[in-house]
């Protein structure tokens, strides 16, 4: 057994073996150390290879999925190994034979498809990268496969741009040919994938062979019936096909037939700007807190993956960025058909997912059902929808409704009980009066069970035994136990004897059987094994229908998830008082009233303050050819963040075809975004935070356009006040003059602002904060002109620095600004009392008058006329004198 392991472990190396013995998956040898580390369970050791003890762990088989999805989670890669045959067989061939055994699935991340492994609203992508050098084509491919879906899409990349287009994807797996995953040039992609990428033999990306590869894959004479692919895109896609392939062994998924995607169709969001604006997770990697968790209403788990792919990868067309738009509009305004159309999608499960579990031999008759159940809501939805003047995309949408086989869901209703099984050798899911011969074999079955027990009480009254019992296992089948004092009744005579066969002796009963009770058991049997033939027969049939009606379930699937997607948008819309924004291909910006979508909820939710508005306008002015680039100042705390960031996220949302948290909203089409926000370092690559902050601000200098729209904050902070402020005033030029785009700059640097007197395009804005006894009041909200100061010192008593230290930063910094000092470090230590006087000073300080504060704890103001209470403030006031 264990050279059979062995040689199955040789060759699936870079798996953890999961070996079928009985009722339990067992690893070995280092496998077993990994697994049992990984998984929080016992390592044990058994037997010796080559003088060693052989480390071995477990799981059972009922409960593997749970010790997948941690292996899975943690990235880590499974060969399961089944036994292909009965162990009855194996004993055949010889009393030491061992059972044959092979592995029929490969687990990797991006090819599971059980439901308890995969996040209903989340997708689960795997992707291949494909490069082909000394072309004129782009040289890099992107495709990406989701298994439990069959969605199949491809796209081409440069190496400008990778990292970010792998990123909005978001895949679980990345494969990769040797050579381009060590190549230098390409070290920070993976450096920033981990291990969600693993190099592979370049033979699986050839692109010689990739033609062929996918016409076999398809049974298509050519993949040029699919649309026109580069070679870069034909080696991705192929490499894709033959890793799923081979990880499925002799199972085929239902892909569908890959669709290209166009580069000038979305909105690029460099990885960067991706992770800063938190679209889908935020920076400690929570989906709580996220803007797709603050807009999702969605009620089906395919409406969320559809969700979260148009909030990825916003669209760039106007006109089908209005499409979605009419959907929305038309479903917030018929308020009473939006509600009965999501109430009948509530009941929709995931057809794309139990359609791919069949195809893979991994479903169940819960699979069946869910197809059952989603057919006939799509059936009830279409004729919801069918008297509606629909917009043209949910017209369509309501077509493919219609287009569902009919034939296929009555088959289903007729075929399957209302009451499902978890699993097919259960049986009980096929309807009864289907099938003439398998309600013979029921009736036969449950008519047997009912015999049994008449045949007992029959017994009992015949021995006058009253314990006497008849039960089953697998070992003797039927049988008659009784009591060993009552044996003698049944063995007593030749009669006896001759009628009950005695068949075991236990400690206190003795077991027998009949010529009755055996012929009984046969037919039972029989009975029920014939039902359970037949129903899997049943089950065969239905999937293979199911199967070969794949592409009108899938299209069906996503016409029910865009009409989801359509009303949860405008569920969204109406609760959270969003405004259809006017989307074009002019190169405007102008919000009025914008509010940040998360921090907006937030703010409700915790604390029920409402979020402060404000407008924004980068709009070309005049004869002005470009848009604007607003210079914005004012104090930490003050909201600069925010503001900068819910201009991105109102441009993303709009771009989705969403409305957007605003009053009103015009944007001109914005084919680039990005935002360097936030301070962070990459000390693995060796990046201090200020090195983070250049090569970030070196991407966007060198990649944006006049379509971009450029978010900055703070550049330069992270070194000398000079440097920081050279730096920070040639890129606020180079934004205006070079790049020519629509940009908000964030900055502590006021001496910048003088530029809006030499830049036409540059305007100086401010977030708005009031002084109070003191204290600074921060008003968040934004207006004309430029910060005189940056309250720093004040939002640091806020902080809860310690008074010495605020007091001490109030005289330094009142001496820095008088300029007596002429920026001489030397001076100032001269001319500044020491820190450690000045906390001496304060921890010497008189103590307040103990009379004074003894006569105000005695007072009483509830209890005091007008009268007293005059009186009393003069004796305070006097008191007050003297101390």
């Amino acid at each position: 057994m264990m050279e059979q392991y062995i040689e199955i472990k040789l060759a699936n190396p870079d798996s953890l073996l999961f070996y079928r013995m009985g009722d339990f998956y067992e690893l070995f040898f280092h496998d077993a150390e990994v697994a049992a580390r990984a998984l929080g369970i016992a390592l044990t050791k058994r037997g010796k290879h080559q003088g060693e003890d052989v480390a071995m762990c477990g799981v059972p088989v009922h409960a593997a999925d749970d010790y997948l999805e941690k292996l899975i989670a943690k990235g880590y890669r499974v060969a399961v190994c089944e036994q292909m045959e009965d162990p009855a067989e194996a004993r055949k061939r010889g009393s030491k034979s061992v059972v044959r055994r092979d592995v029929v699935r490969l687990v990797t991340p991006g090819t599971i498809t059980e439901e308890k492994l995969l996040a209903p609203g989340e997708a689960n992508y795997l992707m291949a990268i494909g490069r082909v050098k000394g072309t004129s084509e782009n040289s890099y491919a992107l495709a990406w496969i989701d298994i439990s879906t069959g969605a199949f899409k491809v796209a081409e990349s440069a190496a400008d741009r990778l990292l970010g287009d792998i990123l909005r994807v978001d895949p679980r797996e990345v494969i990769v040919a040797d050579p381009v995953f060590h190549d230098l040039e390409l070290r920070s992609v993976f450096d920033v994938l981990g291990r969600v990428a693993s190099p592979h033999p370049a033979t699986l990306f050839d692109s010689a062979a990739a033609t062929s590869r996918i016409a076999r894959f398809f049974n298509v004479a050519t993949p040029e019936s699919f649309g026109q692919f580069s070679r870069a895109e034909l080696s991705a896609i192929a490499a894709a096909i033959a890793y799923v392939e081979k990880t499925q062994i002799s199972e085929r998924p239902p892909l569908a037939r890959p669709e290209r995607e166009e580069n000038s169709s979305t909105l690029f969001i460099d990885a960067a700007t991706r992770a800063n604006l938190e679209l889908v997770r935020t920076l400690s990697g929570n989906r709580d807190g996220s803007l797709l968790k603050s807009i999702d209403r969605t009620v089906t788990g395919g409406g969320a993956r559809l969700l979260a792919e148009r909030l990825t990868a916003p669209l760039t067309d106007p006109a089908e960025i209005e499409a979605r738009l009419d959907c929305v509009s038309f479903l917030q305004s018929e308020t009473r058909l939006c509600e009965e159309l999501r109430a009948l999608l509530k009941g929709v499960p995931d057809m794309p997912r139990a359609l791919s579990r069949l195809a893979l031999n991994r479903g169940g008759p819960r699979d069946l059902g869910a197809l059952r159940t989603g057919i006939d809501a799509a059936r009830q939805i279409a004729d919801l929808l069918s008297s509606a003047m629909l917009p043209q995309r949910l017209a369509t949408c309501c077509s493919q409704l219609a287009e569902l086989p009919e034939t296929l869901r009555e088959h289903l209703n007729l075929a399957l009980a209302e009451e499902m099984p978890l699993l097919k050798r259960d049986g009980g899911f096929v309807r009864e009066g289907y099938h003439d011969e398998l309600d013979e074999m029921r009736a036969l079955r449950d008519q047997s069970r009912r015999v049994i027990a008449e045949m007992e009480r029959d017994l009992i009254e015949e021995t006058g035994i009253r314990s006497l019992k008849i039960r089953h296992n697998n070992v003797l089948g039927y049988y008659i136990e009784v009591t060993a004092n009552n044996a003698e009744a049944l063995t007593g005579t030749d009669e006896a004897k001759a009628r009950f066969i005695h068949r075991q002796t236990m400690a206190n009963a003795m077991r027998f059987t009949t010529t009755e009770l055996a012929g009984l058991e046969t037919k039972i049997a029989n009975a029920a094994d014939r039902a359970l033939q037949i129903e899997l027969s049943i089950f065969e049939k239905l999937l293979a229908e199911v199967v070969s009606h794949a592409d009108a379930i899938r299209a069906g699937a996503a016409a029910l998830a865009e009409l989801d997607v359509s009303g949860a948008l405008a569920i969204l819309a109406t609760s959270e008082n969003y405004c259809r924004p006017r989307v074009d291909d002019s190169l405007a910006f102008a919000i009025e009233g914008g509010r940040h979508p998360v921090v907006e909820q937030a703010l409700r939710r915790q604390l029920g303050d409402p979020f402060v508005a404000n407008d924004s306008d980068l709009s070309p002015e005049g004869d002005a050819s470009h848009g604007a680039i607003w210079l914005l100042t004012g104090p930490n705390m003050g909201g600069k963040s925010t503001f900068l960031r819910q201009n991105a996220l109102i441009a993303i949302l709009a771009q989705m075809g969403s409305f957007v948290p605003a009053a009103s909203a015009h944007i001109g089409i914005v084919d680039r975004l990005f935002s360097r926000v936030g301070a962070s370092d990459d000390l693995a690559r060796g990046r201090s935070t200020f090195m983070v902050e250049m090569v970030e601000t070196a991407a966007i200098l060198n990649q944006a356009g006049e379509r971009s729209l450029v978010i900055l904050d703070e550049i330069g902070r992270g070194t000398s006040t000079f440097d920081g402020l050279s730096i920070a005033w040639a890129a606020v030029e180079y934004l205006h003059e070079k790049n020519r785009c629509r940009a908000i700059f964030a900055t502590h640097f006021h001496e910048i602002t003088a530029l809006a007197g030499k830049l036409p395009r540059l305007h100086n804005v401010t977030m708005r904060v009031k002084e109070w006894e003191g204290d600074v009041v921060f008003l968040h909200e934004v207006g004309k002109g430029a910060a005189d100061r940056s309250y720093g010192v004040q939002v640091a008593r806020l902080a809860g620095l310690p008074d010495a230290v605020v007091e001490r930063a109030r005289e330094v910094l009142r001496q820095l600004e008088e300029g007596e000092t002429s920026g001489k470090a030397e001076r100032l230590v001269d001319d500044l009392p020491l820190f450690s006087v000045a906390a001496k000073r304060e921890a010497t300080a008189p103590k307040a008058n103990d009379a004074l504060v003894e006569a105000i704890a005695t007072l009483q103001p509830d209890d005091m006329t007008p009268r007293e209470a005059i009186d009393a403030l003069y004796r305070l006031k006097e008191l007050a004198a003297k101390g």
